[in-house]
């Protein structure tokens, strides 16, 4: 029998475990088309904002010493998440460039990727952000691999090297600045972030005396990641299914940087 403290434990984390209700929200949208398309944004941007409207503003502050036992069902979601968002990513790729092709347009497959950059954009990066801060060698492992199914891997590097010393000066790319308009400064973040993180990495391995191109360099697994991810989409659907894949990654990281 479960105890009792683990039934409130997993009662309290279950908000977190919504993200889940995406994934046959995204099935249902590759199966049918048409019109549920628009499931996978109702059941995470309208849905949430629904549920800030109701249960309003939260005021609690963490407890800074709440024990790790007690965030056992926090951290589980975030270490599941990466198997499903690869065969959430993955299978749609198979799906939509193989029997599904029959059924679904052009335009409805480009809108069923932007549902699952919705996936892997809200709540994979989101997630990958909590693993690349343990010190768990497995979840900073798994945050790798969530980024590399979207192409951002060097946000690893540029949010802990950079955003966290610098948020809020011009030294911050993805710090917005004055009057900045969102487009402007998604296009100037695509190109600013990965030299910035790249920067950071070079100079880091400058105080130990070791080249950029050093095997330490994180780059290398960035890369290698990234070339995986891109080269099995690759063979799953063809030039389609790469296609879609890099259309979900954009999407993802749109999303993202809607949030900064």
């Amino acid at each position: 029998m479960v105890p009792a403290s683990q039934v409130a434990r997993l009662r309290n984390a279950l908000p977190f475990w919504l993200s889940l209700s995406l994934v046959p929200l995204i099935v249902i949208a590759a199966t049918n088309g048409g019109w549920t398309l628009i499931l996978p944004p109702m059941g995470t941007w309208w849905l949430y904002s629904l549920l800030d409207a109701i249960l309003g503003l939260n005021k609690e502050n963490a407890d800074l010493d709440t024990e790790d036992d007690d965030l056992f069902w926090y951290r589980l979601i975030t270490m599941v998440w990466f198997p499903v968002q690869f065969c959430v990513i993955y299978g749609t790729i198979w799906y939509a460039t193989g029997p599904g092709d029959a059924h679904l347009s052009v335009l409805e497959k480009i809108i069923l990727f932007f549902d699952v950059g919705i996936l892997s954009g809200t709540v994979g990066i989101v997630y990958s952000h909590e693993l690349l801060h343990q010190k768990n060698r497995l979840e900073r492992w798994l945050g790798d691999l969530l980024l590399a199914t979207v192409l951002y891997s060097h946000f690893r590097t540029e949010h802990l090297l950079v955003h966290h010393p610098h948020v809020g000066t011009p030294r911050d790319a993805v710090t917005a600045r004055y009057n900045e308009g969102f487009h402007r400064f998604f296009f100037r973040v695509l190109g600013e972030c990965p030299a910035s993180a790249w920067k950071a990495e070079k100079a880091l391995l400058a105080r130990v005396r070791r080249s950029p191109f050093h095997r330490r360099n994180p780059f290398w697994r960035y890369a290698g990641l990234q070339i995986a991810a891109l080269a099995l989409a690759l063979a799953i659907g063809g030039w389609a299914g790469l296609g879609l894949f890099l259309f979900q990654a954009l999407s993802a990281i749109w999303q993202l940087e809607l949030t900064n």
